[in-house]
């Protein structure tokens, strides 16, 4: 039993505590140093226990304690799990949240709530740490609501704004949604299986006997049980990982502080539905009907996204939008069955959105919290550095080989491709036909973020000219780390057909082989992925050159597309979100309001204020009213009342003596 395991999560939890009870005494070098010290120590851990995954390849396990038991019935240990998945995402959390943890000594030097945000960052990292080593549903549950607690403790952190406290709350309601259904779906796990255990659930012998069971479910009749569950775990993800229609929250969720966008976007809480499907591989794959839906959703999503980052002016919801477009790739490539291919852009992604993020902290933070790229440009001068590794990260998201997003994303569109050309299904070939065009998409607005921000003329306010540096010192060694993982991470899963080996997605157990395949069938996959990988490039190349004309020389050029029709109409459309929140705000929040209210002034007026209390109140003070008027203080008053009712006993007591004389 590899008790060790306990400190992954454990080591960020005390860090919670020490700076959570103690931070205001302590000072902010101790404060600094427990937070950042205690996930560099977790992140050492889960590197030891990696490497004897790797040396001794079987998985570790910490037995833990009873935890739920009911006789008979069920029992749910609090255990842990490390495989080859775990260790990837431990590694991924542990290593690039530290950096994040570092980079943001710098950032939140001189904050009133220095202590407390570093409290909720060590929380953050506690509960997505226990989410990976969870070895049954419920325990990664517990893991997923606890990173939904800690964004609405970050994204609301500067909560004297009330803008910063809406966009926590939207955050915080918009998950719940999402993890109604994944209840739901834990439940139905629990009654089917009998257990939660990781173990059973991917066990394909039990998940056959469960595919052979049918619900029904009124307007949709009888449904396969596996394709029920997976749907429903898929909408807990679309809440987590920010997918259609649950989306909305994440591009708000900027209001907090830029690590904190990191951190979320990059190591923690939207790559957990991500990895929930990844955990549950050989569930969802059970369920073909579900793959399909999601695939379509991963598309959609992804085309959406980037649409609406074109129009975007705020240099992280640029950023913002540009995750959600990325993690529709990642769902898509669930989709179509290619599990290992979205866990690997799970990992090059993590290095460089928080590279991109932790960019444009530095020129938040350069600008005196100035996040209008409308009031940036010619940055390149004052911030080179900055300029040189946001542009890193910049290529690696457009697909620039041999950056680590080329290796990723062409992984996941040739995944399409081969199921949609060459497996013949049509679906397949529209949703890779949508993310095909969104590659070429995310080129352009990426260079466009660029090209607004550091190059062409200054448009910085003339007060900030002179104040604008580099920040340097734990920023610019946390741009630094990041831009070198950005470069190289895609080496971590060359495919056979570029002389690699696919390391990760055999490490991880997501990786489809080939074993059964014929030389010359071989061969002719191997074909097709060269051909899939010209066109991804191509799409990204145009999408590169058209961005650098558009911004650079090509002024009127991209000023009559905005100004045409159709130009306008899109610009329009892209820069409102398409009147997505404006939407959710007509058909669900106003009536819910107006219900609300309504029950409000029945219930809590009415009802309760006006009968209850009120009514309690007023018969009280009616009845005492008419007994006061008894209380006049006349005493020959109060002796004839007396004599009255010795009189009425009296009668009473002769008239009883009588009647029982006459018996």
């Amino acid at each position: 039993m590899d008790i060790h395991l306990l400190w992954i999560p454990l080591l960020p939890f005390l860090g919670f505590v020490f700076n959570g009870l103690l931070g205001r005494r302590i000072g902010t070098r101790a404060v600094s140093a427990i937070a950042c010290g205690l996930p560099i120590i977790s992140f050492l851990i889960s590197y030891r226990a990696w490497r004897h995954v790797v040396d001794v390849g079987s998985p570790q396990h910490w037995d833990g304690f009873p935890w739920i038991w009911i006789d008979g019935l069920v029992e749910i240990p609090f255990s842990l799990h490390f495989d080859g998945l775990a260790a990837v995402m431990c590694l991924v959390i542990t290593g690039v949240g530290s950096i994040i943890h570092l980079y943001s000594i710098g950032y939140m030097r001189g904050d009133p709530g220095y202590h407390r945000y570093f409290a909720y960052l060590n929380l953050f990292m506690t509960f997505m740490l226990l989410l990976v080593l969870g070895d049954n549903l419920l325990l990664m549950f517990i893991g997923w609501e606890g990173v939904g607690l800690c964004s609405y403790l970050l994204i609301g952190f500067w909560y004297e704004d009330d803008a910063n406290c809406a966009a926590g709350r939207k955050a915080f309601i918009m998950n719940r949604i999402g993890d109604f259904a994944f209840l739901l779906g834990i439940f139905l796990c629990l009654t089917h299986f009998g257990t939660l255990a990781m173990s059973a659930l991917t066990d394909v012998n039990q998940i056959q006997t469960v595919a052979a069971q049918t619900l029904t479910i009124p307007l949709l009749g009888s449904v396969g049980l596996v394709t029920t569950i997976v749907v429903l775990l898929f909408i807990g993800a679309t809440g987590k990982s920010a997918q259609i229609p649950l989306y909305v929250w994440l591009p708000d969720a900027m209001a907090g502080p830029t690590p904190v966008s990191a951190l979320i976007h990059a190591a923690t809480m939207v790559t957990s539905g991500v990895y929930l499907c990844c955990r549950l591989m050989p569930l969802f794959q059970a369920a073909p009907a579900a793959l399909t839906l999601i695939a379509g959703i991963g598309a959609c999503t992804a085309l959406l996204a980037a649409l609406i980052a074109f129009g975007q002016n705020d240099i992280k919801k640029v950023l913002a939008y540009s995750t959600v477009s990325q993690l529709g790739y990642m769902f898509f490539a669930i989709g179509v069955g290619a599990f290992s291919a979205a866990f690997f852009h799970v990992v090059t992604h993590a290095f460089f959105k928080a590279l991109l993020f932790l960019g444009s902290g530095s020129v938040i933070h350069a600008m005196h919290h100035q996040q209008d790229m409308r009031k940036m440009g010619g940055l390149r001068k004052q911030l080179p550095f900055t300029h040189i590794t946001f542009l890193v990260g910049t290529l690696a998201i457009a697909g620039v080989p041999p950056l680590a997003g080329f290796f990723s994303k062409d992984e996941i569109l040739f995944a399409g491709f081969e199921q949609g050309f060459l497996g013949g299904s049509g679906a397949a070939m529209l949703f890779w036909g949508i993310s095909f065009l969104t590659a070429g998409m995310t080129a352009f607005y990426m260079i466009r973020c660029v090209a607004m921000t550091f190059w062409g003329e200054s448009r910085i306010d003339p007060d900030l000219e002179g104040k604008v540096h580099e920040p340097g010192g734990w920023i610019g060694l946390s741009l630094l780390v990041l831009a070198i993982a950005s470069a190289l991470g895609g080496f971590l899963n060359v495919p056979e057909f570029l002389g690699g080996h696919a390391s990760l997605g055999h490490f991880t157990g997501l990786q489809q082989g080939h074993e059964g395949l014929t030389e010359q069938a071989l061969h002719a996959l191997h074909a097709a992925e060269w051909q899939s990988m010209i066109l991804s490039l191509l799409i990204a190349g145009s999408g590169l050159l058209l961005a650098f004309h558009c911004y650079g020389k090509g002024k009127d050029l991209r000023r009559r597309f905005i100004e045409s029709g159709p130009g306008q109409l899109l610009g329009r459309l892209s820069a409102n979100k398409f009147y997505v929140d404006e939407f959710y705000n007509s058909v669900f929040v106003r009536p819910f309001e107006t219900i609300s209210h309504l029950m409000f002034i029945l219930i809590d007026r009415i009802l309760i204020d006006g009968i209850l209390v009120s009514g309690t109140a007023l018969l009280t003070r009616n009845v005492g009213h008419l007994f006061r008027k008894m209380q006049t203080g006349f005493i020959p008053g109060y002796l004839l009342t007396f004599a009255c009712g010795v009189l009425v006993l009296l009668f009473m007591l002769l008239n009883f003596l009588r009647q029982g004389g006459a018996q």
